[in-house]
């Protein structure tokens, strides 16, 4: 399975299970933002990381 985050200059995001939680709570941190169609928008500087984790 495959974790997501997002990482801004100043702040680490949770770790999240889908690419879409991650987004959604990336205005949290002030990563970015999901505008009025929904599709996320990254500020500058924002990085996504992502992680393999195994499953159980």
């Amino acid at each position: 399975m495959i974790q997501y985050r997002f990482i801004t200059a100043k702040q680490r995001g949770k770790w999240y299970n889908t690419l879409i939680e991650a987004q959604r709570f990336a205005s949290r941190i002030g990563a970015g933002f999901l505008d009025a169609a929904g599709n996320f928008v990254a500020y500058r500087g924002t990085v996504l990381e992502m992680r393999s984790v195994p499953q159980p």
